[in-house]
């Protein structure tokens, strides 16, 4: 990868015009700008200086910023969303003929403003941008919020009464997808027995199909009731010899109960079903496939997960980041760490670039086995962009590890994490942030602690 471009300038004074003989830069390099960009502050001070740097870090050529890189640097710069808002409000501000506006982009940003603190406000706003620029609200566009609201922020209602305000508010027709997509966020937000209640409610304006008795089977899983997730299924079940299409069981249907039979401990059950698949002509998914490895690890029996893996793969499936991450977690939580690292080579020499999961899990484990520098390493080479960037169970992973030793050296890492959490726009729960201020006053370095508390303070934390 190039090095980063070198900071650029802090005012919004007018720049020179871009050297022609300047490289295109590409969306790391971008990312990287933005990174070393002075203010991570998402201001109109602040963007107007780095949509000055974007104009002249590369040659008039460069320009437009095409929305497909736009949306690279964005997802590269995903896990610090203070940066990547302040990128995308400096694209606004570049003139128009210099960059494209589409509505995946609003999208990407929409659910980066929904995940901090007091979203509805900074949400609004960027809502507003659909009608102001005549871009057309996507199928993503009210399931990012339904979503950020319940799951995020632990507010269903908030969900429930958006959806319920469409039409009237942002003049969109309710249909059954988008009712899915509600009942999904709810769901996820472990809250089953509202949605079960609201697809009885509005049976008659949003009659079920697959899509909805999948995500209520889903739904019962994560709230371990076993029961009710199979009584779904046998109501698909029932609906096979009729002329009810829509609600016959799927691939999904199968993978969600295959995986929650797993995780309960009846693999033999699991396997049944996955082969029951194939009986009614159902073709089992790369999805399918995840979840019987994962659950095979979970059972313990990781060499028969490595053997769903080779099997998967002679019959053409193509593993996907998903399929890696659970094997590296098998793999690791067997104790079999130097072949998870093997199979990380692997993974990137096939083309599937690893996600933060993929590290998260790496990482944990080289720390219960003592590797600490090897953690280290690996945060670093996340920290620095080169693959992604860290989120917020990364510091909780590398700040309670800290607490193994209790160096002093090892509350200075702790106490670097926390700042530079809270910097990429995430809060650090009280109980940790008090342990890392305690373990730095104990380890002498009271100064420090002083300099970190008043730094986390500024920002607002104990609001």
């Amino acid at each position: 990868m190039p090095p980063p471009p070198p900071p650029p300038p802090t005012s919004a004074a007018p720049m020179s015009p871009a050297s022609p003989n300047k490289p295109i830069p590409s969306p790391r390099q971008i990312a990287a700008l933005v990174l070393n960009h002075p203010s991570s502050t998402v201001t109109a001070p602040s963007a107007r200086s780095l949509s000055a740097s974007l104009l002249a870090a590369g040659p008039a050529s460069a320009l437009p910023i095409l929305a497909p890189v736009a949306n690279t640097v964005i997802k590269l710069l995903w896990h610090h969303a203070a940066r990547a808002l302040l990128f995308f409000h400096a694209l606004l501000r570049l003139p128009e003929r210099s960059r494209h506006l589409s509505p995946c982009t609003v999208d990407l940003a929409l659910d980066l403003a929904a995940r901090l603190r007091h979203p509805r406000q900074l949400t609004s706003s960027i809502l507003a941008l659909f009608p102001r620029h005549g871009l057309a609200f996507t199928p993503r566009t009210f399931p990012i919020l339904f979503e950020r609201f319940a799951v995020s922020h632990r507010r269903p209602d908030l969900a429930v009464r958006l959806f319920l305000s469409l039409h009237r508010s942002h003049s969109v027709v309710q249909d059954l997808p988008l009712f899915n997509s509600l009942l999904d966020a709810l769901v996820k937000s472990r809250h089953a027995g509202k949605a079960a209640s609201l697809v009885r409610a509005l049976e008659r304006r949003f009659p079920p199909d697959a899509v909805t008795f999948n995500t209520l089977a889903d739904g019962w899983c994560r709230v371990k009731d076993t029961s009710r997730a199979l009584d779904i299924l046998r109501q698909m079940m029932k609906k096979r010899g009729s002329n009810d299409e829509n609600c016959k069981p799927d691939v999904v249907s199968y993978t969600t109960v295959l995986h929650e039979l797993g995780v309960a401990g009846q693999l033999d059950r699991a396997r049944k079903v996955f082969d029951e698949m194939s009986r009614e002509g159902c073709t089992p998914s790369i999805a399918t496939y995840n979840a019987l490895i994962q659950v095979t690890c979970k059972k313990g029996n990781v060499e028969d997960a490595v053997a769903v893996f080779d099997d998967m793969i002679r019959k053409g499936y193509v593993p996907n980041v998903v399929t890696y991450t659970v094997l590296i977690r098998g793999l690791c939580h067997a104790g079999k760490i130097d072949r998870a690292m093997k199979l990380l080579d692997r993974m990137k020499r096939e083309g599937c670039e690893p996600d933060v999961q993929t590290h998260n899990v790496l990482i944990r484990y080289s720390f219960e086995e003592g590797e600490i520098k090897k953690a280290l390493d690996l945060f670093e080479t996340m920290s620095k962009g080169e693959e992604c960037l860290p989120n917020q169970d990364t510091y909780n992973i590398i700040i309670s590890a800290m607490f193994v030793r209790k160096r002093a050296e090892d509350m200075a890492v702790a106490a670097r994490m926390v700042v530079e959490m809270v910097d990429r726009g995430y809060l650090p729960r009280r109980f940790m942030f008090n342990r890392v201020l305690n373990g730095l006053m104990l380890s002498g370095r009271e100064s420090r602690a002083v300099k970190r508390n008043k730094i986390v303070i500024g920002i607002g934390f104990f609001e």
